[in-house]
């Protein structure tokens, strides 16, 4: 008999260990990958904020996040002069409350930014939505959470505004969010003259690095960055990964002690068994594969299945109506690499004492214990 045959003969006759061990590490897994999928999901709506046509964005040096950044707006005129920018726009982050909504995420841009050309217009159109004018267009999920249509008026903060248009955006942030125009974002927040971040298009031909060897020259207070760049080095985004992954590794944690607990009930619920291995041939290092070879396998199944539970419990709530535009979750192969990893590193980690144990028996008092 192989040794990969004892493997499966052995899981399958103690089905009900095999399934809590595996359980562990599926709850586990699947922990892990929600998490990191919810989180990740969210950082790359953040992202593709930022990247609405451009390769960079400026800010506040040393703000730990972009609504706290300030940037004057005479900066856009600035760089729209130089030959290396083909396009800068101004972008306004705030949060703003609404009838039975406390928190509404407001978006104060220019009329010509490129993100409401890339939306599908449901109502209204982009000719309503004016720079010297007030009114406002909503995302596909705003419009449905307030109750309001293109033509009528709305109430945020503390005015009221008349509505624009509805559209429907593809990034789940900007689909429940408040379109403003700039003059009106920054007079209701009192924040004339200033904006979050500049994103910034470069012309052709022409590299980042002008843009940044510019702005250290004339704008020491601000910085700017590459789109990639600024992914990698933003605060927040390092928290929300750092979290997922604390709590991803905490859930596995609680999963190697069930491993644990399922191979040490296993070595000792069979140990005149294994003396009669030892006693037919099985050398120290036969008997430790077998158990490290049962451990992995346990994991490989639990990893099978806490990849299905996270990928079935994602799609439920990405199709839930009211977080549809919210939760955009996003399981790259990195992650699930991740979570294989770890799986396969936990089931080693746990099987170590069972292994070492069953290895060291002595055949003549294992076959006398009771």
């Amino acid at each position: 008999m192989s040794l990969w045959h004892m493997i499966f003969t052995n899981l399958r006759r103690h089905r009900v260990r095999t399934a809590i061990g595996a359980t562990g590490i599926a709850l586990g897994v699947a922990t892990m990958l929600s998490v990191v999928g919810l989180l990740g999901g969210a950082v790359k709506m953040f992202e593709r904020i930022l990247r609405s046509d451009s390769e960079m964005v400026v800010f506040e040096k040393n703000v730990s996040d972009l609504f706290f950044s300030n940037v004057p707006v005479e900066v856009v005129e600035e760089l729209e002069s130089q030959p290396f920018v083909k396009e800068a726009q101004p972008v306004l982050f705030t949060i703003i409350t609404a009838p039975d909504r406390p928190v509404v995420t407001c978006f104060g841009i220019r009329a010509s930014d490129g993100r409401l050309k890339k939306g599908e217009w449901l109502q209204g159109g982009a000719a309503q939505f004016q720079d010297d004018g007030e009114g406002v267009v909503l995302g596909e999920r705003a419009a449905e959470f307030l109750n309001a249509r293109a033509g009528g008026k709305i109430e945020l903060g503390q005015g009221t505004y008349p509505v624009a248009g509805v559209i429907r955006m593809e990034n789940g942030f900007e689909n429940g969010g408040v379109f403003m125009p700039l003059l009106a974002c920054q007079k209701a927040f009192h924040n004339e003259a200033v904006c979050s971040v500049i994103t910034v298009a470069l012309a052709d031909g022409h590299e980042s690095s002008e843009v940044k060897e510019w702005m250290g020259k004339t704008h020491e207070r601000l910085t700017a960055l590459e789109n990639e760049e600024f992914s990698r080095s933003y605060s927040q985004f390092k928290i929300m990964k750092t979290t997922a992954w604390v709590v991803g590794g905490c859930a596995f944690l609680l999963g190697g002690l069930s491993v644990t607990n399922t191979m040490i009930l296993s070595v000792f619920g069979r140990i005149k068994e294994l003396a009669i291995a030892r006693v037919c041939g099985f050398s120290r290092g036969q008997v430790a594969r077998m158990i490290f070879g049962e451990s992995l396998l346990v994991s490989a199944l639990g990893t099978v299945a806490g990849w299905g539970l996270s990928s079935g419990g994602l799609f439920v709530l990405s199709r839930i109506p009211q977080l549809q535009g919210y939760v955009e979750p996003r399981i790259g192969w990195q992650e699930v690499a991740g979570a294989m990893t770890l799986a396969a590193l936990t089931a080693f980690a746990g099987a170590l004492y069972p292994a070492w144990y069953a290895a060291n028996l002595k055949p003549a008092e294992a076959l006398r214990f009771e």
